[in-house]
């Protein structure tokens, strides 16, 4: 029974022997014997993995009708792309349920994805061909170098397609926030402290670079991420794989996705090294920690509204309190520091996983792609709705801005050149510890004529 409804069955079997599975589903024993046995958690693996096994596959597939045309026919060939463009689409999602907490190979899901297409093929072709999963699927291959390779492939969709593009709209709004504003002068701060002045658009320039520069660590990680293992088969010699096959695989995924793949020579390096998901995913941990300090900048510096800086407005997307009645927190920037959380958090844990690479294989991929790819959907979900939900509607509040900025004591800098940086500090302290104005302060003490400060003290020019 499931959901109070009665299952209907079909026998599949594989070398351990028969296995009951859902009449419904296209995957086969091997499939079945890993939902049983590792009941582990509701992580599943990425949808992101499963479209790049699917791509991984076709592109496979085709390089077998090249270079093995007596195992591969034309005719079985246009079955398996047929099932296997199904998989790219997600048409069939529901045939994939397997967990993260499986093999650290990642086997069970290459048969996952191999069951699933040679049962939709040989449906496909009406009956007309029977399709084996490893036979046909699998030819030329081992979970040992396909799993790998579909990490690669989806690391390099996911941060190409979704994460650059949220770090382009990013910096677009930061751009467009520091034209809005080329006048707006305020105080700068330094160890929570007041500084010197600083031009608002200077501040959002500091935020926008962050992001530039975080954004091109990232892409200069995608060459190595892009190197497939396909080829190496089980321990890198490339048994039962002709020769070449791993350049035309990469090859015909480079026409299908648009992307930069190549087929490393070294696949022993690639079947134990994970080292390329360390460098690339510390960009995208760069990335968070970047994106945690700016968010925290803007909630500090909207913070209020009567008692906090106030220098900025942010927008009031929702009430912020179920007891403080007109209370408007700043969610967006608390969503996005949780995700830069989460973010480091994953860092580690694929720092750990990429160092268990034993002799000839890391067996914990599953969880370093795991951690990667939601690393990389929840930064670029959080950068886009922080986007638009926040930084697109700041607006400046000058007034504050300026009396802060009149208020701040660290403007005294500016008269270092003429009276001195010690008189400078005792015209500080007085003025703090009176209550008074700089002016005030250093008139009181004889440094200057008022007529002196007023000609050398200009706070927006100190910029």
């Amino acid at each position: 029974m499931e959901n109070g409804k009665s299952m209907e069955y079909r026998i599949e079997h594989d070398t351990m022997g028969e296995v009951r599975v859902p009449a419904d589903k296209y995957w086969g024993a091997q499939t079945q014997r890993s939902f049983d046995n590792f009941r582990i958690g509701i992580e599943k693996m990425p949808p992101e993995l499963i479209n790049a096994f699917g791509l991984l596959k076709k592109a496979a597939a085709k390089a077998n009708l090249v270079l093995c045309p007596d195992r591969m026919t034309e005719d079985r060939y246009k079955y398996i792309d047929a099932a296997c463009g199904e998989v790219v689409s997600g048409a069939l999602d529901a045939h994939f349920p397997l967990s993260v907490w499986q093999t650290g190979s990642g086997t069970q899901t290459n048969m996952n994805v191999n069951e699933v297409v040679a049962n939709r093929a040989g449906e496909l072709s009406e009956g007309k061909y029977k399709f084996h999963p490893n036979d046909d699927i699998n030819m030329s291959q081992s979970s040992n170098d396909t799993f790998p390779s579909a990490m690669s492939i989806a690391a390099v969709m996911s941060v190409t397609r979704r994460l650059l593009p949220a770090c382009n709209s990013l910096t677009e709004a930061f751009s467009k926030l520091e034209k809005k504003y080329p006048d707006a002068v305020k105080t700068g701060r330094t160890h929570l402290q007041d500084a010197v002045p600083i031009a608002f658009r200077q501040e959002v320039g500091g935020w926008r670079a962050s992001v530039e520069s975080a954004a091109k660590m990232i892409k200069a990680s995608l060459p190595k991420l892009g190197m497939l293992a396909i080829g190496g088969t089980a321990v890198g010699t490339g048994l039962n794989a002709p020769s070449g096959f791993g350049q035309a695989v990469a090859g015909y995924l480079c026409d299908l996705t648009d992307g930069n793949f190549t087929a490393n020579a070294d696949k022993f390096y690639l079947l134990t090294s994970k080292d390329a998901f360390v460098a690339a995913h510390g960009a995208i941990k760069a990335l968070a920690c970047d994106l945690m300090k700016i968010a925290n900048d803007i909630r500090f510096l909207a913070s209020g509204p009567r008692c906090g800086y106030g220098e900025i407005n942010i927008p009031a997307n929702e009430p912020g309190s179920s007891i403080m009645p007109g209370k408007v927190n700043p969610t967006q920037c608390e969503a996005l520091t949780m995700v830069a959380v989460q973010v480091m958090g994953n860092d580690a844990a694929i720092g750990f996983a990429a160092s268990q690479g034993n002799f000839e294989l890391n067996v914990y991929m599953p969880v370093i792609i795991y951690n990667f790819l939601q690393s990389v959907r929840l930064l670029s979900d959080a950068i886009v709705s922080f986007t638009g939900n926040c930084v697109s509607g700041i607006t400046v509040n000058e007034d504050k801005m300026k009396e802060n900025l009149h208020r701040s004591l660290m403007t005294a800098t500016a008269l270092n050149p003429y009276i001195g940086y010690e008189n400078a500090a005792k015209a500080v302290k007085k003025a703090f510890a009176e209550n008074v104005t700089l002016r005030e302060a250093v008139v009181a003490l004889g440094f200057l004529t008022g007529d002196e400060f007023d000609r050398i003290y200009k706070p927006e020019e100190m910029i």
